[in-house]
Formats: structure tokens, sequence, C-alpha cells
């Protein structure tokens, strides 16, 4: 996601690859960040608080506590934290750092790989105007960003953190029915793929209700719902549904832990 993040960046114009470091204990992981951006790398996280204001901290939650707190005599006023840890709030990153920087947590999801992503972020109590802008404007190299209270972020997990894996089973399960009746494999995985990417569009572009959309694509008693009344018996809404709540409870745990 870091890569990503410094990708888009950098070939939007936003900041020049000489703007951008990395730091990661991992030497493949700096060999693989250095090769995609032509940006600099360390292993050491306090040489890159010390050359850079802006930082984004993209870690596991489970490792995102020693990480700051290794640093808590290095952060200092200048600095802004962007945190994209999931479930890791705003008041422990606050406290784990000494309370001296300024903090901005963000959700994005992978999509940011291919300039598609959807992210929400949310502002800490320190954080100026300056600092959401600068935020908005970062994500929005990448996709599309949205801000809300910090206390939905966890929402935002189980939607469009998550997301792309349930439209992935999607996809391949779209693909899969497209084999069951008689399509080569990559003709009916490309359709599929162009289909969701196409509906999607739909739905951002022309700001219509999905159901209004679906509506205008089923015609009475013809193919469409007849496969929309199979969705139905086999309760694919319900199960969407129940996996942006259980991924959003996953989240509230981590936040806890």
């Amino acid at each position: 996601m870091a890569t990503a993040l410094a990708r888009g960046l950098i070939s939007a114009g936003f900041a020049p690859c000489e703007a951008i470091m990395a730091s990661d204990v991992s030497a493949a992981a700096r060999r693989a960040f250095a090769d995609a951006t032509n940006a600099a790398v360390t292993a050491d996280n306090a040489e890159l608080l010390s050359r850079c204001r802006t930082v984004v901290l993209a870690v596991k939650p489970q490792v995102a506590r020693s990480v700051v707190e290794a640093l808590r005599e290095s952060w200092t006023g200048e600095h802004l934290l962007i945190s994209i840890v999931a479930g890791v709030p705003i008041a422990r990153l606050s406290a784990w750092s000494g309370g001296v920087c300024r903090i901005i947590r963000v959700m994005p999801n992978t999509p940011c790989l291919v300039g598609a992503g959807a992210s929400a972020w949310s502002r800490g109590p320190t954080a100026a105007e300056a600092d959401g802008v600068l935020v908005q404007q970062m994500l929005s190299t990448v996709g599309r960003a949205v801000e809300v209270p910090e206390e939905l972020l966890d929402a935002v997990t189980g939607l469009s953190g998550s997301g792309p894996a349930y439209v992935f089973a999607v996809i391949e399960a779209l693909s899969d029915g497209g084999v069951r009746m008689g399509l080569p494999r990559s003709i009916a995985a490309e359709l599929a793929a162009q289909t969701v990417l196409g509906a999607a569009r739909l739905v951002l572009e022309t700001g219509e209700h999905p159901a209004a959309l679906k509506d205008a694509v089923a015609s009475p008693g013809g193919t469409t719902i007849a496969g929309l009344h199979a969705l139905e018996l086999g309760g694919l809404r319900g199960a969407l549904m129940n996996a942006v709540q259980a991924a959003t409870l996953r989240s509230q745990e981590l936040g806890r832990s």
C-alpha cells in the first residue's frame, strides 16, 4: 500500500521521487520500493523522521505500537503522522508518539495500486485544516477519498477496505458461471471483470441508485430477472451485508487489542 501511494504521488506530479523516502527492516521490501519508485530507502526509522515531516505509517496492527513508541524521542510538532494501520485509533497513536505530532488516520484499499482506490480519512484533534487538504490531495492521486468521523472508520474498513476481496470473489464466481455454461476461462474472466468495472462506473458517473440501474436491466419475464431471482434464493445480498459486518467487528476488535 505504501508503494501504491508513493507511485500515485509521483505519477500524478504531486511529489518527485527525490522528495520520498521509505523505511523497512526487510531488505527485499526496500529493494521492491526503490525499484517501483526510484525513491530513497533506509532501514533506520529515526533517519526517516529526521528527513521527512510527513510520515505514512504502513505496518501491521500488531507491530504499530513498537514502531511508533521506538521513535518517541524523534517525533516533533512538525511531523504529520498519516496512519493507514487498520483498527488503531488516533488517541492510541497519539499516546504512543508522546502526543506531539499531528495525526490523520486513513483507510485506503488495494485498488490504489491501479489508481482506483476508495479511501476515507479522519483528522486528529491537533491536525490542521491544511493537513486535511494535503491528505485529501494525496489520496485523490490514487482514486477517490472522503473525510469521515473516526468512529466510522471501522465500518469503512469492513466496506471498502475489505471490499475488494468480496468483489474478487464475485468476479471469480461469475467467471465460473460462464465456464459452466461453455465459455473459455480467459473470455469468461475478462467479461466478468469488465462487467463489474462497467457497472461500478455507471453507479459513480450517473449518480443513479443501484436499485434503479438494476431495474433498468431487468425486463419483465426476461433473463436478468431470472438471474436476480436465483441470487435472492442464494442469499447474495445478505451474505455481502454479513461480510461487511464481520469485517467491521474484526476491525473494532483490533482497535481494542
